[in-house]
């Protein structure tokens, strides 16, 4: 097999598993074995204890100082304010009403990181080699939450509470499970067999639970009202987004373990999470939701793409 296929055949074998399991959480909807009420329980679950237990075994698993790479984790939160910036900047120059404004910017830069973050990390680099994209999730996670306040605050009319933004921080499942692993690391914490059993097969569970939950929520708003939101927003956060980010990431000089969580925090779908927050802070929750969807739908499609690209180019 040439380099060309396979290429191609990792490239299919990285996105292939995420699309499965989102269908199939799109077939047990269809059939009635989840339902509404299902999933809500099944997304609290993943958000509150297995994404948390997944996260916390990748950053107590890893070698701290050579996963650390503060170049790295400048350029990220950098390259994340720009892009917020941009959106507020821009995205009022062509939609007028602010609910909807909220949720556009809020789409563009804000993404499902967490979830789709390591799966693909470890599919392009190794288990051995995903200690950078582990410690950036719990960087860029709380960076998304507090522009994510700031965001939706602002086109409600309100002003951003300090304390309730904090209190969020610090309260947020995935920021203390970060927290944690990165402090029993640097103190060399052991824990015992049965617990480090326990947690590694708990965390297993994360990724393709929280797809399948997300494949069952697939259920399209008025997409012909929201077309041209909808257009402008995936175009932004699969295309732009991630071909700035990557262009300028590899100028700089990233490459491999480095530049792959760079390419994945910039071209992974809107956070799941963007949709209950726009609802609960005045925004257009019907058009979160439909963002969410087609963020993801078509993720698989310019993931691949970009994967392709990169292997192709000895990048990644």
């Amino acid at each position: 097999m040439n380099g060309y296929a396979e290429n191609l055949l990792l490239s299919f074998n990285v996105v292939a598993p995420l699309f499965l399991c989102i269908l199939l959480g799109v077939f047990l909807r269809r059939i009635g074995l989840l339902k509404k009420d299902t999933l809500g329980a099944v997304n609290s679950l993943c958000f509150r204890v297995f994404l948390p237990i997944y996260l916390f075994n990748n950053i107590y698993g890893t070698t701290l100082a050579e996963a650390f790479d503060a170049k790295l984790v400048v350029f990220s939160v950098i390259t994340v304010l720009c892009v917020f910036l941009a959106a507020m900047l821009l995205i009022p120059r062509v939609e007028r009403d602010n609910a909807n404004r909220g949720a556009m910017i809020q789409a563009i830069f804000r993404s499902n990181f967490a979830l789709f973050g390591l799966p693909v990390a470890i599919s392009l680099c190794g288990e051995d080699r995903v200690g950078p994209t582990s410690l950036l999730v719990g960087i860029l996670v709380p960076v998304y939450n507090v522009l994510a306040v700031i965001t939706l605050e602002f086109f409600r009319g309100g002003k951003p509470d300090p304390l309730k933004m904090v209190r969020g921080i610090l309260t947020n499942p995935l920021i203390v499970a970060s927290v944690l692993g990165i402090v029993m690391n640097l103190l060399s914490v052991p824990l015992p067999e049965a617990v480090m059993k326990a947690s590694t097969d708990l965390g297993r569970v994360a990724t393709p639970l929280s797809l399948v939950a997300l494949g069952g929520s697939f259920v399209l708003g008025s997409v012909r009202v929201f077309r041209k939101q909808i257009t402008l927003s995936v175009t932004a956060k699969l295309i732009l987004f991630p071909l700035a980010a990557t262009g300028i990431a590899v100028l700089l000089g990233f490459r491999d373990e480095m530049l792959a969580p760079v390419l994945i925090f910039s071209g992974a779908p809107t956070a799941v999470s963007s949709f209950p927050m726009a609802q609960q802070m005045g925004s257009n929750g019907e058009l979160a939701a439909d963002l969410v969807v087609f963020t993801t739908g078509f993720c698989i499609l310019t993931m691949f793409v970009f994967i392709f690209i990169g292997k192709q180019l000895a990048l990644l």
